[in-house]
């Protein structure tokens, strides 16, 4: 039985004169400014302007692009070979090519006998997997794609990954020089809005978190969950991770910082954790600040996803998440935004 798998992600400017374009798509997204579509084009048109400058010396620092593309394809590619010759795996962006619109076409091209959606976040949000879904359904739509359809819709505790971040966490604590350190644990930020709205973003942050300290087996290490890539007035959520850098520095602790809800590496790792953060960490004396790496193409995650591939196609479901189908908040809030497709 032919099976399409589509991953799901944010995607990334691949050239300098695509940073504002990008930027446009992203703020122009329902679910990231929740405006009627005129008054949105208009503040997406306003903010892409006036970012896209800084977003462009950002991208410099990294070689001009995003390279979340290149590592999602690796990643698709090592799924893919996990899962065998009758699956083929689609990678379908939110806001940079390759879009929802052309995957959706080349999903159909391919006749599968069903169609897995597998997003690339661990934990549900309703602005990154339920709007990667929103988009991907009207785009299926368009082009006629009927086939029957799967949604694995979050896993953040799935033992593969847990087993990655904990492998990625013990390779950092042994680089550490002596002193007890402090294990970050950072996530990307939402408004404090959407959590308060009951996204369950932040619950299953710290679900993936418990689930990652407790196969560390270090009940005495000091860890804190904290948020970082802030934006705007709004309250967001909190600690934030530069507030936490800082706290470090006048406690006189070392640092560890591990991406929790990120499983590739891009300009919020590359940049901002390791340049912009690392900088804010020396300024502030911290002893030491190491980060470690995403879950990337490890193979306990890769062997995780493709586990959980399985499990969820073996399922009368439609929509699941991991952990044997049990039902999550994400569901509700899914099917909600997909007219309780």
């Amino acid at each position: 039985m032919k099976t399409a798998i589509v991953l799901f992600n944010l995607g990334g400017p691949d050239q300098p004169e695509a940073v504002q374009p990008f930027l446009f798509n992203l703020f122009f997204d329902p679910a990231i400014i929740g405006l009627p579509k005129p008054l949105r084009w208009l503040i997406a048109s306003w903010i892409s302007s006036r970012r896209a400058p800084v977003a462009r010396e950002i991208y410099a620092r990294i070689g001009g692009r995003s390279p979340l593309l290149p590592n999602t394809e690796a990643q698709a590619a090592a799924l893919q070979a996990a899962l065998g010759p009758e699956f083929k795996c689609f990678i379908c962006m939110r806001y940079w090519h390759p879009r929802a619109d052309q995957q959706a076409a080349a999903v159909k091209a391919w006749q599968p006998d069903r169609v897995l959606l597998l997003p690339l976040y661990p934990q549900f949000s309703s602005t990154t997997t339920a709007s990667s879904m929103k988009e991907w359904r009207e785009a299926a739509a368009k082009v006629g794609l009927n086939t029957p359809e799967t949604v694995l819709c979050c896993y953040p505790d799935e033992p593969g990954f847990v087993a990655a971040v904990v492998e990625r966490i013990e390779a950092g604590l042994a680089q550490l020089p002596g002193g007890k350190p402090r294990l970050l644990f950072s996530a990307h930020g939402l408004p404090q809005k959407v959590v308060d709205a009951g996204d369950p973003y932040q619950v299953q942050v710290e679900r993936s978190v418990a689930a990652v300290v407790a196969a560390l087996g270090r009940p005495d290490l000091d860890h804190v969950i904290c948020y970082q890539s802030r934006v705007g007035p709004m309250k967001w959520l909190s600690p934030s991770t530069d507030d936490e850098i800082r706290r470090a520095g006048q406690d006189g602790v070392p640092l560890l910082v591990a991406p929790i809800a990120f499983v590739s590496e891009h300009s919020e790792t590359l940049v901002e954790l390791d340049i912009e953060y690392r900088h804010l960490a020396e300024q502030e004396g911290v002893p030491a600040y190491i980060r470690v790496p995403t879950v990337d193409t490890l193979p306990s995650f890769i062997e995780g996803l493709a586990a959980e591939v399985r499990r969820a196609l073996e399922r009368p479901a439609a929509l699941g998440s991991a952990g044997g189908g049990r039902i999550c908040p994400a569901n509700a809030t899914l099917c909600a935004c997909n007219g309780g497709k």
